[in-house]
């Protein structure tokens, strides 16, 4: 049944009536289907070199926005007041764009760039080497995260647990001191009400005889006339 049925199929297509069907219906159709395949193929290969440069453009955009900003960090404490306001402003920027970059790592490598950006502000006060030499460590690791960005993340990560860590001991030695602070006040507020009152029992004490003595001194003596 199956092979009768396969050797009319045959004879159809080996008929004008079939050869015509392939050459005027069948052919055009694969034609048509193979080659909008291949555009799709050529347009979505297109579309994603275009975003891709476009997510390169957007990153590269804000990684130097951010050493820009970093940059001015350095010299903070040279800044004037409006300087310092623009410089906070392009910094929150730069950092609220690369939060939005579609890249691993995006929320880490702001939040390290935040910190390093926050401590050369501390530190361009007095210590304007140590300054320049976190600017340098923020560009080598921004740029470092926009060419290896799952390398750079496990790097990122690390140094914020390390801060983390860091800042924490930094409170509880903080809280240590204001509790001892708390404790050596309350004392030194104990002395002095218990001096002041034996200060006022003292005074009292030495006033009480002292008007007695008067009274006896000033008292008049009262003669009694004789009556004989």
């Amino acid at each position: 049944m199956i092979l009768q049925w396969w050797n009319d199929l045959v004879d159809w297509f080996n008929s004008d009536q079939g050869s015509a069907f392939i050459t005027g219906a069948l052919v055009p159709f694969l034609a048509i289907i193979v080659g909008g395949i291949i555009v799709g193929l050529i347009a979505r290969s297109s579309l994603r070199r275009l975003i891709g440069q476009q997510d390169r453009q957007a990153k590269a955009a804000a990684v130097a926005a951010l050493i820009s900003s970093g940059r001015r960090a350095a010299t903070w404490s040279t800044l004037s007041a409006g300087e310092k306001e623009h410089v906070d402003h392009q910094a929150s920027e730069a950092e609220v764009r690369v939060r939005l970059l579609p890249l691993k790592g995006a929320d880490i490598a702001a939040d390290w760039a935040a910190h390093k950006l926050a401590t050369m502000k501390k530190n361009s006060v007095n210590y304007s080497f140590q300054a320049e030499q976190d600017l340098a460590e923020l560009q080598e690791g921004l740029l470092d995260w926009q060419a290896r960005p799952g390398r750079a993340k496990k790097l990122f990560a690390q140094d914020l647990a390390s801060w983390k860590y860091e800042t924490g001991e930094a409170e509880d030695e903080l809280v240590v001191k204001q509790q001892e602070w708390a404790s050596r006040q309350a004392a030194e507020e104990a002395t002095s009400a218990a001096s002041t009152s034996s200060s006022s029992a003292a005074s009292s004490s030495a006033a009480t005889p002292s008007t007695s003595n008067s009274a006896s001194e000033t008292a008049p003596t009262v003669v009694t006339p004789d009556r004989n």
